[in-house]
């Protein structure tokens, strides 16, 4: 059992599931109270909505790892699972049967808000999650972008589903003022996560090479991406620190918690970039990176000092 949660990269999926929980009930329902701000989704929405994302992304791991099953006993053979602890036949099985229920949710989910189009969205990420896995992770950048964008997609879904159904002349400026915030938070999440795709690149740059992957470091060679991915990372840190003076600066605990738990460590990861050289520099930030998209997650709960205060 648990090299299937394995398979599933638990771990990522609790993060997705708090995320979009806390977008919901630290940010837009806290709203609905203070500034009477319309909402879509009901309780059963909303597990819809979870529901939908967290298996159709299941389903996206899945088939990565069974396209990735050479380049994997060579990148990080202790951590291979399929063919060794699943069987490839039972894994896609498996994520067969994710996407069509993560697909049936996601139905159930549109016709209950009564935007039936909306539906499409999740039919869409699913097959890109597969055209990625077989063929797009093969186009240098492009593969990293898509990774990104639909981490980020995975934030916006919670404000597109529960504020644009029910957006009217009359409530236009504030339904779009908050979507808006939720758009600053899926930025950053895209950031982050296209930092931390092309330093996963790099760290596997062996079994890409092999798998005739050409991928950014591949292309430039391992010390010119590892200067590329230096300078992106400068990127988030300024825009960041931009933010909060415009926005967070009349809030010392936000601001405390921004520059301790998120300004703090990309820094770090970014000093680390100069000097990083062996696999395990490149899997340190990483991990930081993730650590970093936590906590940039929990400072949700800020917003009760912040917006409603």
């Amino acid at each position: 059992m648990i090299h299937f949660f394995k398979l599933l990269r638990w771990k990522n999926l609790l993060l997705l599931i708090l995320t979009q929980i806390l977008v919901k009930y630290a940010l837009l329902e806290p709203l609905r109270q203070n500034y009477s701000i319309s909402l879509a989704l009901s309780t059963i929405d909303f597990i819809y909505l979870i529901i939908a994302t967290v298996f159709i992304a299941a389903a996206g791991y899945i088939i990565n790892d069974i396209e990735d099953i050479v380049a994997d006993k060579i990148n990080k053979p202790d951590s291979i699972i399929i063919g060794k602890f699943i069987s490839e036949k039972t894994a896609t099985y498996l994520f067969i049967t994710l996407n069509l229920f993560g697909v049936i949710f996601g139905f159930l989910l549109s016709l209950s808000i009564e935007k039936s189009s909306f539906f499409m969205i999740f039919v869409m990420v699913s097959a890109m999650l597969y055209v990625y896995s077989t063929f797009l992770k093969s186009i240098p950048l492009v593969g990293n972008i898509i990774v990104a964008a639909l981490v980020s997609l995975s934030i916006l879904l919670v404000g597109l589903f529960d504020l644009t159904p029910v957006l009217t002349k009359a409530n236009q400026s504030t339904q779009l003022f908050f979507f808006d915030l939720i758009k600053d938070y899926a930025i950053f999440a895209f950031m982050l996560s296209l930092l931390r795709e092309i330093v996963k690149d790099i760290e596997d740059t062996d079994g890409d090479h092999i798998m005739g992957i050409k991928t950014i470091p591949i292309l430039l060679g391992r010390n010119s991406a590892t200067k590329l991915t230096f300078i992106l990372s400068i990127i988030p840190i300024l825009v960041i620190v931009l933010y909060m003076s415009n926005n967070l600066y009349k809030q010392p605990i936000a601001v405390g918690y921004v520059l301790l738990l998120i300004v703090a460590p990309l820094i770090f990861t970014t000093i680390k970039l100069l000097t990083a050289e062996q696999k395990k520099d490149y899997k340190l930030i990483s991990n930081i990176l993730k650590i970093v998209m936590f906590t940039g997650v929990l400072s949700l709960l800020l917003f009760q000092f912040i917006l409603l205060k």
